[in-house]
C-alpha cells in the first residue's frame, strides 16, 4: 500500500533525463496511481522555450517507454496540459503533487487554488534537482548545448 492513492506531476519532458526519471520514480513510489501532465504542443509555444521541443506524441512515447521498463505503465494516466495546472486544480481525488525545486512555486499556486475551490488540500513533495558530475543541475538546455549527457556525465570539449 502506497502513502497516497493518487498523485500528479507535470512538465514538458523534452529529452527524458535523469531528473525527469527521478520525479517519475518518486511519484510512483508514493502513490498507487499517478497522473502525468505533459505540455501540449500549443502550450509549449506559449512557454517560449529557448530550445526546440519535440511533438507531444514523441514526448509521451518516451515517458510510456520508461514506465514500461519500470513496470508502472498500468498505474499511469497521461493527460495533455494546455495550462500550468491541468487536473491538479479540478480533481478532488488527487492527494499529492510531485515537483522539482524549480517548480515548487507552482505547487503552492495549485494548493491555494484548490483551497479557494473548496477541494481537499494536497501534499507537496519536492524533489531536489539531480546534479550532473560537475555539481550543476541536469537540464534539457544543458544537454542540448552539449555540456552533459542525459545521465549527467560531463561531455569533454576538444
Amino acid at each position: 500500500m502506497k502513502l497516497y492513492n493518487k498523485a500528479c506531476l507535470g512538465g514538458t519532458f523534452e529529452l527524458l533525463h535523469k531528473g525527469h526519471k527521478k520525479l517519475l520514480d518518486v511519484a510512483f513510489y508514493v502513490a498507487d496511481k499517478v497522473i502525468i501532465g505533459v505540455t501540449s504542443d500549443e502550450f509549449v509555444k506559449k512557454l517560449n522555450k529557448k530550445h526546440r521541443i519535440r511533438s507531444y506524441d514523441v514526448r509521451v512515447g518516451n515517458i510510456l517507454e520508461y514506465l514500461k521498463e519500470r513496470g508502472a505503465v498500468h498505474r499511469a494516466t497521461i493527460v495533455k496540459l494546455n495550462n500550468p495546472y491541468g487536473p491538479s486544480i479540478e480533481d478532488p481525488e488527487i492527494e499529492a503533487i510531485v515537483v522539482s525545486e524549480e517548480t515548487l512555486h507552482r505547487a503552492f499556486d495549485i494548493y491555494r487554488i484548490r483551497e479557494k475551490k473548496g477541494l481537499p488540500p494536497i501534499s507537496i513533495i519536492m524533489v531536489k534537482m539531480v546534479l550532473a558530475e560537475d555539481g550543476k543541475p541536469i537540464t534539457t538546455t544543458r544537454i542540448l548545448k552539449g555540456e552533459i549527457t542525459r545521465d549527467g556525465k560531463v561531455i569533454k570539449k576538444r
